[in-house]
């Protein structure tokens, strides 16, 4: 929204200057986006006299001027034809920049003869395209500056002229008046009233309108009226210098009239060429196919529910979009037909994208003007056409109701307080929404007809705080609701979220956010792809279902980083999975992914291929820090993309999994073109049991002050039989003398047989209450091969 300071003046009586308007409006919400003032080009221009003008020497065309200006006389090489003796320029003196020819002045010889400045032409100074000749002014003083006589003498060339960003919920500060509007009530001037205008009609109009039922909610309500005798030509200079400051074109006076309105009151009109017209006016719902010569002069094919407003013949107007070119106005117009009406804003929005036109009219109906606008709106503009091009009006001619927008809202004063945190006393708001055009009845506000936006008591508050302006809002920290440290925010969930989020990183991977939508084909690897989890709308055919797992996410990623060079990964992700389409069947994963190397190759050979072994690590660190139990079972039977045989699933028992580590299936990999190895592993942080103690105290630190005991075992055992089976028999023997039990090595074949193993395991014993006697590692050492040959069959190797 483009408007000048002087066009904004014509309804806000103020001595504000530029920038405190600029600033006011901004903190208003009517956000300034540019300020173009042709004063500040043209600051350096002084007024001068010619006090002697002589031929030059060496060109017939070129004179040399004595010129006076407020440094002294001057000399200045000019080749104007009007250059003489006497008359009263427009001086650039050295060191000027001329925006007219892109250049500073300097002190130059032309000819063999210095020239010190310029005397400049119109087009020079980019005031118009007269170049013809040097500016001669009839009035000025020596060394006046020329802004400062173009403000007394011609104010539209140096008139500021202002641009606003309007948000879709302010329609009302699409016309200056509603700009100005809203600049008084901040104090900064004094509203002017519209004056009331009524201009009675003539005779009766001879042009008929109708609204179909079709059309009753799009258009609800036509004024019109045909003024015949009118003169249609160029507007008045002042209309075509407000029009062109704002970017607008002007093409006659019937058509600048209705776009001076349209910024002036927001309130667009469109007049018909009624010698063009065939009998009355009709305002229906388009049935879809008929065809607009718009005045764009393009051809558009109606869709079902645009409205038209149509003659015997047709379609002529697209209603609150667009007139037709067959009854525009042109310069042999005498007679004209004026509307004055309202459209729906959703209708207009609809039909503007439909047909991907762009029009003044459109944005400001799309927005919603003021429903009652139309009555003053006809009027006023039927009077500056009376005025301007002469002719006799009709009477107004009305099909259809205003459509009521009466409500009103109480003033809650104290809510001001607890909605913006602003003290601002009653009497104070009551001001202010009255200033913005509220109508008070004790606490009953009644709003204005030209605020759509304003919908509930909240808003009011808003109008009082914006009104007061929000920079003096004043920071306050928020009120602990009790003394000492207060209680938790996050939930326990929440909180081992955040905790495995950081734990992982730690551990050196790389956070990912993938897509929780994936392709049919990789959920299907995952144990998915079903119907229940199929997206109704897809955004594309690889985002079709819901994910059942985090790894297919992190594999695709893996996969752009190798096509990128980038073979050795380490990606994490948090986040939910989905087990079906209901709200509630989701569960949270924690996943981690490695893939290639454990790190760059070295002269002492640390870089190796990951193995399962690295997922185990890192899954049973990451389930430490959420607090999982410290002693879990280690069991198989995991989903078919783990590898069968280099996978295990943490648990506290046979149905009670907290992961799964392991390598991922080399058919998966191939599947998801990632080249191995790839290891990985999955948590479920909702099944870790919630601790029995909430409290914020850690137990008491145990330290033994007792020596500790190890003891080696060798087992031979069957081929098939799984270490951790051993170990945690052995575990078992005694389960409070016995702290840890590992295997440290391996032999299969040799003088064993066929079909047989070895295990080495160490044990380490420690005492709590006395020292360890022989006697007693005997004893648990015996219930040690005890334990393990019941479990496992083993026997100890001699």
């Amino acid at each position: 929204m483009k408007f000048t300071l002087s066009w904004l003046k014509d309804h806000l009586d103020t001595t504000a200057s530029v920038d405190e308007i600029t600033e006011t409006l901004t903190d208003l919400g009517l956000e300034v986006e540019g300020v173009e003032n042709p004063a500040d080009r043209l600051a350096a221009f002084t007024i001068g006299k010619v006090l002697k003008a002589e031929k030059h020497p060496d060109a017939d065309k070129l004179k040399v001027c004595t010129v006076m200006t407020d440094e002294g006389e001057s000399q200045i090489i000019c080749g104007a034809p009007n250059a003489r003796e006497g008359i009263t320029v427009v001086v650039a003196k050295p060191g000027t920049y001329v925006p007219g020819i892109d250049t500073t002045i300097q002190v130059g010889k032309i000819r063999g003869i210095e020239s010190f400045g310029m005397m400049c032409s119109e087009r020079e100074m980019e005031l118009s395209d007269e170049h013809n000749g040097i500016i001669e002014l009839e009035t000025g003083e020596v060394g006046e500056k020329f802004t400062d006589w173009l403000a007394k003498n011609d104010p539209a060339k140096v008139d500021p002229v202002i641009e606003i960003a309007i948000t879709p919920n302010r329609p009302d500060a699409l016309g200056v008046h509603g700009i100005a509007r809203d600049l008084a009530a901040r104090g900064l001037g004094t509203l002017k009233p519209i004056p009331e205008v009524s201009v009675p009609g003539a005779f009766p109009c001879s042009v008929s309108v109708s609204i179909d039922e079709s059309a009753s909610e799009g258009c609800p309500v036509f004024y019109g009226r045909l003024i015949r005798g009118v003169k249609n030509g160029p507007s008045p200079q002042w209309l075509q210098d407000r029009l062109k400051a704002i970017g607008l074109r002007p093409i006659s006076f019937l058509v600048d009239v209705t776009n001076f309105f349209t910024f002036d009151r927001n309130r667009p009109l469109h007049v018909f060429d009624a010698d063009k017209m065939s009998g009355g006016l009709r305002v229906h719902a388009a049935a879809g196919g008929e065809t607009l010569e718009a005045l764009d002069e393009r051809t558009y094919t109606m869709q079902p529910g645009m409205i038209l407003i149509s003659d015997e013949t047709g379609p002529e107007s697209l209603g609150g979009v667009m007139g037709g070119e067959p009854t525009g106005v042109s310069d042999e117009t005498v007679n004209v037909f004026l509307e004055a009406a309202w459209f729906d804003p959703i209708r207009t929005a609809y039909t503007g994208r439909a047909l991907k036109i762009n029009s003044d009219a459109r944005y400001r109906f799309e927005r919603g003007i003021d429903p009652e606008s139309a009555a003053p709106g006809i009027e006023a503009a039927t009077q500056m056409i009376l005025d301007i091009a002469g002719g006799e009006a009709s009477e107004v001619v009305i099909a259809g109701k205003t459509p009521d927008t009466t409500r009103a809202y109480r003033l809650d004063t104290d809510r001001v307080v607890s909605l913006v945190g602003m003290e601002i006393p009653a009497d104070e708001q009551r001001a202010t929404l009255t200033a913005l055009g509220f109508s008070l009845d004790g606490d009953m506000a009644q709003v204005p007809s030209w605020r759509p936006d304003v919908m509930g008591e909240a808003d009011l508050v808003e109008e009082v705080a914006r009104v007061a302006s929000l920079t003096k809002l004043q920071g306050k920290p928020m009120p602990r609701p009790q003394s000492g440290v207060p209680a938790p925010i996050l939930s326990p969930m929440q909180k081992r979220e955040q905790i495995a989020r950081r734990t992982v990183a730690e551990l050196g991977y790389n956070e990912c956010v993938t897509y929780s939508f994936i392709d049919k084909a990789s959920a299907e690897l995952f144990g998915g792809g079903s119907d229940a989890t199929m997206l109704g709308n897809p955004i594309s055919s690889e985002m079709s279902h819901m994910r059942p797992a985090l790894l297919p996410g992190l594999l695709q990623a893996a996969a752009r980083n190798q096509a990128r060079g980038f073979a050795d990964v380490a990606l994490f992700e948090v986040g939910a999975a989905f087990h079906g389409g209901e709200p509630g069947e989701q569960h949270m994963l924690v996943t981690g992914l490695l893939v290639g190397r454990t790190g760059p190759k070295d002269v002492h050979g640390a870089a190796r291929p990951v193995d399962l072994y690295d997922a185990k690590a890192d899954a049973e660190a990451v389930l430490a820090a959420m607090g999982a139990p410290a002693k879990m079972q280690i069991l198989r039977g995991a989903r078919e993309w783990w590898h069968p045989g280099r996978h295990g699933k943490l648990c506290l028992g046979p149905k009670k999994v907290l992961g799964i580590f392991g390598e991922i299936h080399p058919k998966v990999l191939h599947e998801m073109g990632v080249k191995g190895p790839a290891v990985g592993f999955t948590l479920w942080p909702e099944e870790i049991p919630l601790p029995r103690k909430s409290g914020a105290g850690r137990p008491a630190l145990v330290l033994n002050d007792l020596q500790a005991v190890e003891r080696d075992f060798a087992f031979v055992v069957d081929a098939d039989v799984a270490a951790l089976d051993l170990v945690n028999a052995a575990a078992g023997a005694d389960k409070t003398l016995i702290s840890e039990v590992r295997v440290f090595d391996e032999f299969v074949g040799g003088s064993l047989g066929e079909g047989r193993k070895s295990l080495a395991i160490t044990v380490r014993l420690q005492p709590s209450d006395a020292t360890l006697t022989e006697k007693d590692i005997e004893a648990v050492a015996g219930k040690i091969v005890e334990k393990v040959q019941k479990a496992t069959g083993g026997t100890l190797r001699g």
